[in-house]
């Protein structure tokens, strides 16, 4: 289907069926509940986790797919963003023109950054990266202010010029929508104890993320992505071959750098407020952590990377020591003070020390992070599996079958 081998067309419909499903999904615990506060199917913590997925996407062609490890993919995002916002200061606040425009934006400086980063590799070529996203990030504080609006950042005002928009009425807020369906229009069902929530802007970043998706299977299994690999696995043998590999890794590094702007546009379309924060050094470093958590040059595993640490960011950070005290409070004295003092350090402000445990368990554990330890998982329950069908013998019926 669609060009796809059995394999990558079950995997997309199994994303997709988890995309489209995911207010059921994510919302486990009733409302109430005192473990209602792990649920995660709340809009902006839900468009957050497709539209990171997509920016983890692109990073792993770059990282996980040709070895290239950018430090400063950051500023993608952030020129995305600021080409989103002006499309919608100046024309509409339909998205679509807004994510076309943080997409081409975000190509044409890529070229830019990577045909100048990638005349180095290895350390040197993550340093230019990281200088580049610097540079933008402090551009945007201070000589580029009148664009990008320094520390206060951008967002649509009532007065803007929209060329294509019909003047809005005193009072009335400029909101990002799509062809009338606003993006924050959302509608509820409620089952029992539990509370659904579907908003209109989290099924569009779904969408687009499917998309994205598509298009990175068809980029692994296509001749361009077997000729990255072999960059990755050994650049000067592909050179000594007489192909020349620049183009190549010029071509994922735009691609990726597409994919980091269609992130930055869909941020903007699901929240009309830009600011240069986005191009911060930690912003590039958290992409990296998505993609190695989820697994490295794998095609689900950016995306489960990026969702795992966009959930710790916002649930565990809202976990105080208030309900800890909730949790414990069976214990004895003495056991709940030293219970709750152990909790409280891996949660609320202090949940990146969790990140940072998690973070050293995968790298030491499991180098192909999530994926890894599914396929690990899969072969143990396929061994149970065929042991209680009789199909696999155990260690004592083949030592007596080799005497």
């Amino acid at each position: 289907m669609l060009g796809l081998n059995k394999k990558d067309t079950n995997l997309l419909i199994i994303v997709a069926i988890m995309t489209m499903l995911a207010p059921f999904l994510l919302n486990p615990f009733p409302e109430g509940s005192a473990l209602a506060q792990f649920n995660a199917g709340y809009p902006d913590l839900m468009q957050r986790f497709v539209i990171f997925g997509i920016f983890a996407m692109g990073f792993n062609l770059l990282f996980g797919l040709t070895g290239y490890l950018s430090f400063g993919h950051a500023a993608f995002l952030g020129v995305g963003s600021y080409a989103a916002i002006w499309m919608m200061k100046l024309l509409t606040m339909n998205v679509i023109p807004a994510i076309i425009m943080s997409i081409v934006i975000a190509g044409l400086f890529a070229v830019v950054v990577g045909f100048i980063s990638l005349r180095r590799s290895g350390i040197y070529f993550s340093i230019l990266t990281l200088a580049f996203a610097q540079m933008s990030y402090a551009l945007a504080y201070s000589v580029l202010t009148p664009i990008t609006g320094g520390e206060t950042g951008l967002q649509p005002k009532p007065n803007d010029p929209r060329l294509l928009d019909p003047a809005l009425a005193d009072g009335v807020t400029p909101r990002a929508g799509l062809f009338g369906l606003e993006m924050s229009s959302s509608t509820e069902l409620s089952i029992g104890g539990w509370v659904f929530t579907f908003n209109a802007g989290y099924y569009v970043a779904a969408v687009v993320m499917l998309i994205a998706f598509y298009l990175s299977i068809r980029i692994f299994r296509s001749p361009f992505g077997m000729m990255l690999r072999a960059i990755k696995s050994n650049q000067q043998r592909v050179n000594y071959t007489g192909l020349n590999s620049k183009p190549y890794t010029l071509a994922v590094f735009v691609i990726s750098g597409m994919y980091a702007g269609l992130a930055g546009g869909l941020l903007v379309a699901m929240d009309t407020q830009v600011g240069p924060e986005r191009m911060f050094w930690t912003a590039s470093g958290e992409v990296v952590i998505m993609t190695i958590l989820g697994g490295a040059g794998t095609l689900i595993g950016p995306v489960l990377g990026a969702g795992l640490l966009k959930y710790m960011e916002n649930i565990l950070s809202k976990i105080n020591k208030g309900v800890i005290e909730g949790w414990f409070a069976w214990a004895p004295d003495g056991l709940d003070s030293v219970l709750i003092y152990t909790v409280n350090m891996f949660v609320g402000k202090q949940w990146h020390i969790t990140t940072g445990v998690i973070f050293m368990l995968v790298i030491i554990f499991l180098p192909g992070g999530l994926v890894e330890l599914g396929k690990r998982g899969a072969r143990v329950f396929r061994r149970r599996d065929r042991k209680g069908l009789g199909l696999e013998p155990d260690a004592a019926k083949q030592r007596n079958a080799a005497e």
